[in-house]
This record gives C-alpha cells, structure tokens and sequence, in this order.
C-alpha cells in the first residue's frame, strides 16, 4: 500500500507551533515511507478564513522545509460533493432531517447540565416524519448515528481506543442553510484524496469515533488514524502564548534556525533512543509512529535555545551574515558590502556565544555601528588603561600588514607583555573595551584582525584622551 497523508490546517490565523509539529510528523511519515503528503486548506469557515492566512501557512512550512506533493486541495471549493454525501446518506435511510427549534435545543442542554451530563441531541426526530415539522423551522441534517454495542478504534499512537455508541448522539451534517459542517467534509475529503493515514492531535479523537461510524455507513475503507499527544508548557499546563503557542514566524523572528525548531519538534513526543541532534536525512531514515509517545510533550524554550546554539555553530559564517541582514535592518543599520564581510570574518567567535539571530546580532552591533561604552568598559580605560592603549597603539602602528593575523597578533601582544612585565590579560582587557565598548567579546586578537589594521589603530585612538565620554 503506498502512503498518502495529509496536513490539513485551517487558514483563521498564522501557522501554529503545535500544527507545525503535526505537519512536520506527517511529512516525515510520508517519506520514510516513500509516500505523498497532500496539503488540503479547511476554509468552510468562511467568516474567520482568509488568504492571508493561506499564505502565512505556505510560507511557514517553506521556512521550516516541509514540502508537499500536488497541488493544495482548498476545501470549500467541494462543498457540491460535500453535500452530494449527505443527501446519499439521506437516501440510505442513514440520515435524517432534525426541525428542534433553538429553544428544544437550549432546554436539553440545561437539562443535560443539571445531572452533570455532557449536553447531547436526544434523538427526537430520528424516526418522526418531515410532515410533522413545525412552520417556519428549517432542519439540520443529522447521521443516524448506530446506538447500540461500541465503535472501537485501533490507532497506531494510542492503541486500542473505544467508546460506547450511547454517548454518541446523532451527529449535524449539513446545517440550516445546507452547508457541510466539519465532520462530513473532511471524511469526505479524505476518502476521495485517498488518504491512507490521518496523523493528527488527539483532541480530534471524539472526532475521529464519529467520522469512523460515517466511514463504516458509506462503506468506505477506513484509513489508519494515528491520534499524537498535544504540546503543554513547560510547567505541564495547557500550551500558552507564555509558553511558546506562536507562530511559526514569531519564532523565525525571534532568531531561530528553521533546521533547529524542526529538530526540535521532531523530538516534542517522538524518540530515537538518546539521539538528540537529529539531521532532516536521519529523521527520515528513522521516523515512524511506533516511537511517538501516549503522553503529552512539554514545549521548553531553554532547551530549544540550546538546540539553536548548537545549529548556528554549525552554520556556514557566509549564511549566518547574510542571515543577520534583517535583524540588523531592523535596528536600524543598513549593512553594505564592506559591513558584511567584516561580519564574516567575525562570525567564528561571534557565534560560539549565541543561541539565536537574534543574539547574535546584538553581539555583532560592535563591528558594523556606532557604540558607547559600558560601565566596565570605561572603568577599564581610565587611568594605566590609558598608558596601555598608547603603548598598544604605537607598536601595533608599526606591526606589518603580513603579521596582522589572529596569531600574529597574539604571539605580538605577549612579547609586548613580557617586555613590560605585564599580564596578556593587563593588555587585553582595555584593548578589547576600546574595539567593542564591552568587557565580554570574542578573542581581542580575532577582533583586531577581522577589522584590519586601519581600523583597529582608529577605534584605540579614538579611546585614547583623557576626555573619553562618562
């Protein structure tokens, strides 16, 4: 049998992390098994879909490298063969028209409540004739759902699931004014696009023993269903904005790499032994549902920042500088061609320190932007700091070009130290305040060759006077 899933968002907001995980799973499954991953866009809620939501999906799962095959399925455009079901079910005698006036369906609930009741459809009109509808009520349509035995379940996550068809009642399929409600058109949608495996959330699984009953009614092979445990916070409670329930994009805009968030959500519910940096070739190879877990994941962003940490040292320098162009445009520095490669060749010890873009620019501002200096800084440039930078200063004036490398600069400064009975780190210390305004930084040394020799002997002597800024 060949594989064929589906990612089925509906487009009322930006692409959810917790969707983006569903995505991701569907789309490992259906390459490790040779498969397809149909994209299929839920849009019948016309009030609250909107293209620009279609568009933040796309181009969400593009950030994050997941693919699909063919092209997208939008659901409202088969609201016709959505309908055509129903009125087959109708025909079968498996279906049937509902006239209950809002006021019967209000005091059903109300009486469901009082006995501490989930509210439920009480069947009423099940077996009654049309004739005996009252004037002016339009009907629903409801699937007569079986009310006797169980609907059992064999799902490849949760294993064997059941529920007593009595807590089941007769399930809207089409509303008032005719459309399709949710539980028809995706059943529908799904056997006509050949779905083979529904991998999804298990909040749908009440969803699912409804929709397997309209399965078994149309004599339609039922596909698998593979039902993943939701995403909590940290704290084990439901998954909150505070905890991380954002966007894809917030995340691509916070600094995180699209290879280290899917990474990262490949391994919120799913293992592979100890492994815990994991290639997109390797998901592939060893992604199936057998090690998806019963138990919800818990979204933490201290793990994830470490997991980008470690994606961003692996990173090209040429791609990461490029990567910070928008983060640096959006502290306002329009970065040129010289500003990018000073970046480049600083990207080697910038990076070791940080765990997103984001950081990673901050930390970067020292090279390409005007700076003041810190606290620390300045504590460091004042009295024999000043006697350091003009001794710095003059020998490094005379070092030749040839020797301006991170090396030949170091081996330099230690003779320099040793000549004057100082420390390497006497010497370091307010060189490396007067090239970045910090007390933390990359090698000085590193710094001093990425900013060439015209530049370096600019920023010490812009720090040598004894007016230096409080």
């Amino acid at each position: 049998m060949s594989v064929i899933v589906r990612f089925a968002p509906s487009p009322t907001g930006y692409l959810h992390i917790g969707s983006a995980r569903t995505a991701l799973f569907n789309w490992l499954f259906a390459r490790h098994h040779k498969g397809k991953m149909l994209l299929r866009v839920e849009d019948t809620d016309r009030a609250r879909s909107t293209q620009e939501a279609v568009e933040a999906i796309y181009k969400g799962l593009e950030w994050l490298g997941i693919d699909w095959d063919e092209t997208p399925v939008h659901q409202f455009d088969r609201i016709e063969r959505h309908v055509e079901v129903a009125q087959e079910l109708l025909k079968k005698g498996l279906a049937y028209p509902c006239y209950c006036t809002p006021e019967e369906l209000d005091t059903m609930r109300d009486a469901a409540r009082a006995k501490n009741l989930p509210p439920r459809y009480d069947g009423r009109w099940r077996d009654r004739a049309p004739e005996e509808a009252p004037p002016g009520i339009k009907p629903v349509i409801r699937f007569k759902a079986p009310q006797d035995g169980s609907t059992v379940i064999h799902d490849l996550v949760q294993g064997e699931v059941q529920v007593s068809n009595s807590q089941l009642d007769d399930l809207i399929i089409l509303r008032t004014d005719g459309t399709p409600t949710y539980n028809l058109s995706v059943i529908v949608d799904d056997h006509d696009m050949g779905i083979t495996h529904v991998i999804r959330g298990d909040d749908h699984l009440t969803n699912t023993f409804r929709q397997f009953q309209i399965y078994k009614a149309m004599d339609w092979k039922i596909p698998h269903f593979a039902h993943i445990p939701l995403i909590h916070g940290a704290d084990g409670a439901k998954l909150s904005k505070r905890h991380g329930a954002l966007g894809v994009e917030a995340y691509r805009d916070m600094g995180y790499l699209p290879e280290a968030l899917r990474n990262y959500l490949l391994r919120l519910g799913w293992s592979h032994g100890d492994e815990e940096i994991i290639s997109t070739e390797k998901a592939i190879e060893w992604f199936d549902l057998d090690h998806v877990g019963k138990s919800p994941a818990r979204f933490d962003f201290v793990k994830l920042a470490n997991l980008n940490g470690h994606y961003i040292r692996e990173t090209s320098n040429d791609h990461l500088a490029n990567l910070l162009i928008p983060f640096m445009e959006a502290k306002g520095i329009l970065l040129n061609i010289e500003a990018i490669n000073i970046l480049k060749r600083g990207m080697p010890g910038l990076k070791q320190r940080a765990k997103t873009l984001e950081e990673l620019a901050e930390n970067a501002l020292f090279y390409v932007a005007p700076f003041s200096l810190e606290e620390g800084a300045q504590e460091l440039l004042e009295a024999d700091g000043q006697d350091i930078l003009q001794l710095m200063e003059g020998h490094l004036a005379s070092l030749p070009e040839i020797q301006w490398t991170e090396k030949g600069l170091e081996d330099y400064a230690r003779e320099i130290a040793e000549e004057n009975d100082l420390k390497l780190g006497k010497i370091a210390g307010p060189l490396r305040a007067a090239l970045t305004g910090k007390t933390v930084s990359p090698s000085v040394f590193e710094i001093l060759h990425v900013l060439g020799k015209d530049k370096s002997l600019e920023r010490l002597r812009k720090n040598i006077s004894s007016k230096i800024s409080k």
